[in-house]
């Protein structure tokens, strides 16, 4: 029996989240409904503008961990903080929410990352990043003992820009591989697709990665194609399966033998998309590494995205064991 269900690697990152309207966007020339990597002027910058914040602790990968630890699983975490106010935030909250994190923070510069956050009336979030101690992640900071122990290890696809990082995750998919284990990973933003899609697609044609977890636009970019069905007939070429998600059109889970589409949950009003896609990936984690059939696993997947999207903040409030049971997904 493994340690862990699901390791998650990626950026460390405490979230700053304001609304704010369109015109906000377009004069501090914000592109919207993606994520943006900025520099640490521009940091400071965009926080002097911003109305009335909530911080919160998030990064893709750590929004995925601390969700399959709600759902009951076990969940670790690799990812660089530093040893500042922010870093110490960071790592209470997600240790708080039941994710095992020791990775080493970095003593001194730079900071702590974080993002500026911006949500729009329409409920979408762009996002302003800077890296800041990411970018220290490196080899070094690889725990084989949680490699080996996970059922599936699973990184996201923003952690490609700090260069360091790659070295960390080849590592890690080495030591899980040679365990017997799965490696997953998400494309994170068609921008972050653009800039890697070669290293993307290597890592899956070379069977580094085994499970990819994508949005429509972001699978599309991949392949470079308008086509859904020739994107998704690509994909079962060139990994063991895929989890696809469509927004309010649900999600399609796409194997060599088959394609499975799967219903979104209904909502009575989105808020916040910000952390849909890595809740979307922390449900159907948890019913993979559980035993789940794929269609479970990904309407689990749906179900925490639709909760996480009616809330200000990328880690669900809710109890998502307790709360999957009471409407009859667990």
């Amino acid at each position: 029996m493994s340690d862990y269900d699901v390791l998650c690697i990626g950026n460390a990152i405490v979230d700053i989240i304001a609304r704010c309207d369109d015109d906000f966007l377009i004069a501090n020339a914000i592109t919207k409904g993606s994520m943006n990597l900025i520099d640490a002027d521009r940091a400071e910058l965009l926080y002097s503008r911003m109305g009335p914040a909530i911080e919160a602790s998030g990064g893709s990968a750590g929004n995925t961990a601390a969700g399959v630890a709600s759902f009951g699983g076990r969940s670790a975490f690799f990812g660089k903080v530093s040893d500042d106010h922010l870093g110490t935030i960071y790592t209470h909250d997600i240790r708080a929410q039941g994710v095992a994190f020791d990775t080493r923070p970095l003593a001194g510069e730079p900071p702590t990352a974080r993002s500026m956050i911006f949500v729009t009336p329409d409920g979408e979030r762009s996002m302003n990043t800077y890296l800041g101690s990411c970018v220290e992640l490196g080899a070094e900071d690889v725990e084989a003992s949680k490699a080996e122990s996970a059922r599936v290890t699973y990184f996201e696809g923003y952690l490609w820009d700090p260069p360091r990082a790659k070295d960390a995750i080849r590592l890690t998919a080495g030591i899980a591989h040679g365990a017997g284990r799965e490696v997953a990973m998400t494309l994170s933003d068609p921008f972050c697709v653009d800039r890697y899609r070669d290293e993307f697609l290597d890592l899956m044609r070379t069977r580094t990665v085994d499970i990819v977890f994508a949005n429509e636009h972001e699978l599309k970019s991949l392949y470079q194609t308008e086509s859904l069905e020739l994107a998704v007939d690509s994909i079962r070429q060139d990994c063991l399966f895929a989890a696809v998600t469509r927004s309010e059109k649900g999600s399609i889970c796409v194997s060599r033998d088959e394609t499975i589409e799967v219903e979104a949950v209904p909502v009575e009003e989105v808020v916040d998309t910000t952390g849909a896609g890595d809740l979307y990936a922390s449900g159907f984690l948890y019913g993979y590494t559980n035993g789940l059939d794929m269609t479970h696993c990904a309407r689990l997947g749906s179900f925490a995205a639709a909760l996480v999207i009616q809330q200000i903040g990328p880690r669900p409030a809710q109890n998502l064991a307790q709360a999957a049971s009471q409407a009859g997904y667990l």
